[in-house]
């Protein structure tokens, strides 16, 4: 009888523990800056004590002559360095445009003015601490009251939002404020260069190893074949990694000019000024209502601070284009230029900032029409993304809703200020919706089925500690019928086929198809070669009466157990293994015919000691519909840390520059505050699992950002449920809370 295909023993949707894990505990996972090599030399970079002004002179004699300095290095020895040409499909991107030492003119404190080399990081250390720069000084510009310095262009608009705002009775209008954050990751950004006179080995702390080679070829004016990549293993990132930084260039110019390995790892200080931050938003939220709640309009206004020389935009207005039902709505942005790092990515990039301002919004709104906030949203549910006028590829809010209510408890929510009690403590419940984008990059993948019953998975993408190598041994045991321990996953690393960057919570549905593709044509090559080999058991077989299940080659009409197990059929071939190419087109080409995205609801639960002003964050529950969760294990671990890190948004995390030099003042984490373990409150992650496959054949979307999305505007929320006080310019501070 013909064989059916079991899919009981799929890894797929089961609770898997990290391929990558014993590695990672036992300390032999290999970072960036564990790489050395002979003859090593250290740099670190000497950055500039002002935000604003010149270099008037350079002084580098004394520190030339210490012990075991090789040279300092600057603009007039470096060597040239070149800048990223404008491209229209995203295939190389920095944020930060100039090259170092591109010019004499500082925009911002720490930018590179130098770079001394030495035989140890010690030496370097010092050599650059006793260079001495004079500047050419002015006042800088880091003030966070944001105003226009560009063009205020429209993102999105239909309908008369200010003719529908102005004729309501029912409207609010109210200016919301994130602070500038700085990722901190736990690895430090690095980067060892070794360069053997024609080719650039670069072992980087890289959320793309594509794009980083494309980026540096360009830079070092080389072709692309002469710069290889390899990152496979990153300590976090959160989006700071996602392009290259100065340190970078600093290092394969310097390993040129050298001819020897270079290795530069930022301190913690650097990483404030030199390697990107959240930017500072600004965001004036005007809503209006109907008597019922049906919203009559809506205009967000955003600002967000960037640096002199590059448009850093931060996309605050993303989701407020599909979130609600609503006719009129207007969404308008512009730049504010500051003397400070250019900003990048920051886990949720857009949609962070912008639905803590919109979704504090609508809690306000539900308060002034004494209306539940989860019913005001029901009611403007929409039936199709408004903006774009097309279909929901899939959109299970509502359940996220119901789902997160019940699971919490929202039916008992009092809700009267300050009215709900326990052991003594005021109790504010909140919530809030949540949404991210959900599409496709390009990608390729490799799989290989080896004559010693393996098989192994390789692209040119990046594990930065999300899962990944976990995800796509578990996609590559199910095509081609294995366990884990015989999937082999090769990742991080620009000389395989080309990946997607870890960014937009992407990689996953990203390489779903490419790697089934690729597992299908090495499958279909085995079946192949089983009736091509002379002597084989299939040898003369039409090859369409031929299948493969769980790692046996058999006929359509038998039992798998009849057959062979596919290593054998290499064996008697002589093949040491059998390869199969797969790609996947990006969903970003082309004009979109559904809405895609994922969405999620988050639950809080403060609680306010007002007797010595104590507020703390004791339960969440979140709920997401993200598709089908390929590892609830780490996909709940993603969730939970995004959480934990939209604790850290609301209540801790600012970046404060000082006013006369505009250095980042709490550029250590003794003084930059981040959610510990004592923050974490009781925590419960739920996923509705709702079936779409316009991504791929599992209907897996991405999971990092959305957890983090709204979890700010929730606990706001509580907040003024438990005290009255409605906070609109986050972190919340305690003496916000004093009245």
């Amino acid at each position: 009888m013909p064989a059916t295909k079991d899919k009981s023993n799929s890894p797929i949707g089961r609770e898997t523990k990290r391929i990558d894990g014993p590695l990672k505990v036992t300390g032999n996972a290999i970072y960036t800056s564990d790489h050395n090599f002979p003859g090593m030399l250290y740099a670190v970079p000497v950055g500039s004590t002002i935000a604003n002004g010149s270099i008037a002179k350079l002084d580098t004699k004394d520190a030339e002559k210490m012990p075991g300095v090789k040279g300092v290095f600057h603009r007039a020895n470096i060597g040239k360095l070149f800048r990223v040409a404008p491209n229209s499909d995203y295939n190389a991107f920095s944020d930060e445009d100039r090259p170092p030492f591109e010019d004499d003119v500082v925009r911002y404190y720490g930018q590179y003015v130098a770079v001394a080399v030495a035989d140890t990081f010690e030496q370097a250390t010092a050599a650059a601490e006793a260079v001495k720069v004079t500047y050419n000084e002015k006042k800088p510009n880091v003030d966070t009251y944001l105003t226009a310095d560009s063009k205020v262009k429209v993102d999105s608009e239909r309908g008369d939002a200010q003719k529908a705002f102005d004729a309501a009775s029912i409207k609010l209008d109210e200016t919301y404020v994130t602070p500038a954050e700085t990722h901190n990751v736990i690895e430090l950004h690095s980067s060892v260069a070794v360069y053997d006179g024609t080719t650039f080995t670069l072992y980087e702390t890289t959320q793309g190893v594509m794009n980083h080679r494309n980026v540096l070829c360009q830079v070092l004016g080389v072709e692309p074949e002469h710069v290889k990549v390899i990152s496979k293993f990153l300590g976090s990132g959160f989006g700071s990694k996602i392009t290259p930084w100065p340190q970078s260039a600093l290092a394969a110019a310097l390993a040129r000019k050298l001819g020897k390995p270079i290795k530069i790892v930022l301190s913690r200080k650097m990483a404030f000024h030199a390697a990107g931050h959240r930017p500072r938003t600004q965001q004036r939220v005007r809503i209006s209502a109907d008597a019922g709640g049906k919203l009559t309009s809506i205009q967000h206004d955003y600002l967000n601070h960037t640096s002199i020389l590059d448009d850093y935009k931060e996309n605050c207005g993303e989701c407020t284009k599909y979130f609600y039902s609503c006719p009129n709505v207007r969404i308008t942005t512009a730049l504010s230029r500051r003397n400070i790092g250019t900003p990048t990515s920051m886990r949720g990039p857009g949609a962070v900032p912008g639905l803590f301002a919109t979704e504090s919004a609508l809690d306000e709104l539900a308060i002034k029409l004494k209306m539940d906030p989860i019913q005001l949203r029901l009611i403007n549910e929409p039936e199709k993304d408004e903006d774009l006028n097309i279909p929901f590829a899939s959109r299970n809010l509502v359940d996220c809703y119901k789902t997160g209510a019940e699971k919490f408890g929202w039916a008992k929510r009092d809700p009267k200020i300050g009215s709900m009690k326990r052991d003594g403590l005021t109790l504010g419940w909140g919530m809030a919706g949540a949404g991210w984008i959900a599409e496709r990059f390009s990608a390729e993948a490799t799989v290989e089925l080896r004559n010693d019953g393996t098989a192994k998975v390789s692209t040119g993408t990046q594990d930065i500690g999300t899962g990944t190598y976990t995800v796509l041994a578990q996609v590559l045991a199910d095509k081609v019928g294995l366990s884990l321990e015989k999937c082999e996953v090769v990742l991080g690393d620009s000389s395989l086929p080309p990946g997607p960057l870890s960014g937009g919570s992407m990689v996953t549905a990203s390489l779903i198809p490419a790697v089934a593709k690729a597992a299908q044509k090495a499958i279909g090559t085995l079946l192949s070669a089983a009736v091509k080999t002379p002597g084989a058991k299939y040898f003369g077989v039409d090859q369409k009466e031929m299948d493969y299940t769980e790692g046996m080659v058999h006929k359509k009409d038998e039992s798998a157990s009849a057959g062979i197990p596919f290593q054998q059929v290499l064996d008697s071939g002589n093949f040491k293994f059998i390869l199969g190419k797969g790609s996947s087109e990006s969903t970003f080409a082309g004009k979109p015919e559904s809405s895609k995205h994922s969405y999620g609801a988050h639950f809080v639960e403060v609680t306010w000691q007002e007797e010595i002003a104590r507020l703390r964050v004791s339960r969440v529950v979140t709920v997401i519909d993200a598709g089908k969760i390929i590892n609830p294990k780490a996909g709940r671990n993603q969730i939970e840390g995004a959480v934990v890190m939209g604790i850290g948004m609301a209540l801790f995390e600012h970046t404060n520059y000082e006013p006369t030099k505009g250095a980042p003042l709490n550029s250590n984490l003794a003084d930059y505050i981040l959610a510990v373990n004592a923050d974490v409150p009781d925590l419960e992650v739920h996923f509705l699992e709702f079936e779409n496959k316009d991504l791929n054949e599992y209907g897996a979307r991405g999971i990092g950002e959305i957890g983090l999305a709204g979890l700010a505007a929730a606990i706001a929320n509580a907040v003024h449920h438990a005290t009255g006080i409605r906070i609109r310019e986050l972190p919340i501070k305690i003496e916000d809370l004093l009245v």
